[in-house]
């Protein structure tokens, strides 16, 4: 039928007239021959009469009820004058009922099902003739208007595939851009925080090299360390980046475990940091995105510390509390001042900050940064849930 119908669409090249006209003349064919092979000699009119119900028929699609009509009027005549001539299933009147019942607007389908109910009863010359007038023209009308809900049935079924198809594609658009602005935040965070104490560590090295030895040493191997850590998380995040059937060197997320290692570096760079750690699984297991999500925002923080607040002294807790895992990273340096009509959690900070929120938003979470107890140095603090209750923020949002 698919190979039927492709040959047809492009003989017909989108024109009805193809069909329609032979229609038209098969039409003409069958009411002639009822004609000629009447017994009697029938004058000119009758035939003229015969190829006026036809002649329509080739514009049935373009005006279903004025064709409908102009048929039926030619037929009249012939019907009350002629009725021996009528052929037994007038093509004509099949055509252009289903076409009215098919395509035409609902009171134009209306109309002309009354018009045939009461023309079929009172102008027919016996109960079994009217029977069958009936049979012939409501089922004719009723095979029409299946064929028209078939075909908004399948009207509708194409605008759900097309919406389900735009659907898709927006949400494989959104899926990307997200995945872009993921890839983007762990590139800045890996980035900032490897440079921000390669650099620190680069410019105090030649400083102390001669003075004290040691310091300047423990100051390069930071900053080996912090290359390599740096390389083997850009080497992570760069693996979902390959092309297809190439592995990915895929290495686990940051866990919380981490932070020891993540404060020892920060040591090297000349910041005391106090780390508190308490993400135990006595409550359960700490989901890997929030063990994630807590490694970066602590990340963050402290490389804002170290290059922008000149403090000596950092305090990093993360510790439970209740369903939440709440994560709290202060600092001894300048702080930063706000208005007085502007609180701590509408300050909007750096590119970093941004992250942080995003980061935390990403879990369910809240995050917060600004001056820390009375208006000393630095405070980031941020609570992600641990249960059910992120997820379905998340899914709600």
């Amino acid at each position: 039928m698919g190979r039927v119908a492709r040959w047809w669409t492009r003989l017909a090249g989108g024109s009805p007239y193809l069909l329609d006209v032979p229609l038209a003349l098969f039409s003409f064919a069958v009411s002639v021959w009822s004609v000629w092979n009447d017994d009697t000699d029938w004058p000119w009119w009758v035939y003229a009469m015969t190829l006026g119900t036809a002649l329509p028929l080739p514009w049935r699609r373009r005006a279903p009820l004025a064709v409908a009509a102009l048929s039926g009027l030619a037929s009249v005549p012939v019907s009350v004058l002629a009725h021996s001539v009528m052929p037994q299933i007038p093509v004509y009147a099949v055509v252009t009922i289903y076409t009215v019942a098919d395509r035409a607007a609902d009171w134009q389908r209306g109309l002309l099902l009354g018009v045939l109910v009461v023309s079929n009863i009172l102008g027919t010359h016996s109960v079994n003739g009217a029977f069958f007038s009936l049979l012939l023209t409501i089922g004719t009308f009723v095979f029409g208007s299946l064929v028209r809900e078939l075909r908004r049935l399948a009207r509708a079924e194409t605008e759900r595939a097309e919406e389900a198809g735009r659907r898709a594609a927006s949400d494989a658009a959104r899926a990307v851009a997200e995945e872009r602005s993921r890839i983007a935040r762990e590139m800045h965070d890996i980035l900032a925080h490897a440079v921000s104490l390669m650099v620190i560590q680069a410019e105090a090295g030649p400083l102390v090299v001669h003075g004290d030895p040691e310091r300047a040493v423990r100051a390069f191997d930071t900053i080996a360390d912090t290359g390599r850590d740096a390389m083997v998380q850009l080497r992570r995040v760069l693996g979902v980046l390959k092309e297809d059937g190439a592995a990915p060197e895929l290495a686990p997320q940051p866990r919380l475990a981490e932070l020891t290692a993540l404060a020892e570096r920060v040591r090297g760079a000349g910041l005391r940091v106090e780390l508190e750690l308490d993400g135990d699984d006595r409550g359960g297991p700490v989901p890997a995105e929030v063990q994630a999500a807590a490694y970066r925002i602590v990340q963050e923080a402290l490389t804002n510390t170290v290059k922008h607040s000149g403090a000596s002294r950092a305090s990093v807790r993360v510790v439970r509390a209740g369903e939440e895992l709440a994560v709290l990273v202060s600092d001894d340096g300048r702080g930063v001042r706000l208005r007085a009509d502007r609180a701590v959690s509408d300050w909007s900070g750096g590119r970093g900050l941004v992250g942080i929120r995003e980061r935390a938003a990403a879990c369910g979470g809240r995050a917060e940064a600004g001056p820390g107890p009375r208006g000393r140095g630095f405070l980031v603090s941020a609570r992600l849930p641990l249960g059910a209750a992120g997820l379905a923020e998340r899914v709600g949002g």
